[in-house]
């Protein structure tokens, strides 16, 4: 089954450090915003386990889907719809034969080769990226680009979810080039409107909206 959700949302609740993580979800939730992965690499276990619960609860209410990045035993434990992978995660197909279809699996991707992996894995879907500059993806090398996520939305038969540098302008520009979505971070939490954001975002992802003027980093 195709992911239901065109716009994958990422937190990182330093955007918002006076907005607790539950709260900032909630206000992209009420916006239209259908997944969420919650990614905070400094976290302690514990802290990790907590937060998902709470959004949990959170995305329950509104119908969403919850991803956990990299840890597909919380995500079992918190009864999230997914799990997030990394390339230093676990492989794909060895969560896979854990899981079996208990969990959605994502799987960030950097190449075409990978792309393919993960999917040969049974990954449900992929993120690719960075297709644009962006600073927080430095270290993972130049940009992707256009070309190569056009090739990798033809070779690949699972969702491409567009990541890196995606500004509310550009998204129509990788739809057009195939990828099935775009997964943003800084674009709606680094907004002073978490809520109002995410309803501009959701509209350009389902083909009801318009450029917006604003822009802010993201990932």
């Amino acid at each position: 089954m195709l992911p239901d959700f065109r716009l994958y949302l990422i937190t990182d609740r330093k955007m918002h450090p006076e907005i607790p993580l539950p709260d900032a979800v909630k206000m992209a939730l009420s916006g239209g915003v259908r997944a969420v992965q919650l990614r905070e690499k400094d976290m302690s276990e514990t802290d990790l386990l907590k937060s998902a619960r709470s959004l949990r609860k959170v995305t329950d209410r509104y119908r969403g889907k919850l991803f956990i990045n990299d840890r597909f035993d919380i995500a079992i434990a918190t009864g999230a719809d997914g799990v997030h992978l990394t390339q230093s995660s676990i492989p794909v197909d060895a969560v896979r034969q854990c899981i079996k279809d208990r969990l959605m699996i994502g799987v960030s991707t950097h190449s075409l080769d990978e792309a393919i992996e993960a999917e040969d894995g049974g990954a449900d879907f992929i993120t690719l990226g960075p297709v644009f500059p962006t600073p927080s993806k430095m270290k993972y090398g130049d940009p992707v680009g256009i070309d190569t996520l056009k090739k990798v939305c033809k070779r690949v038969r699972i969702p491409v979810f567009a990541i890196g540098g995606i500004k509310a302008g550009r998204i129509r520009e990788v739809m057009d080039a195939g990828a099935y979505g775009v997964a943003m971070i800084s674009e709606i939490f680094g907004s002073p409107d978490i809520k109002h954001r995410a309803e501009e975002i959701v509209k350009i992802t389902e083909g009801r909206g318009s450029k917006s003027p604003e822009s802010h980093d993201d990932l």
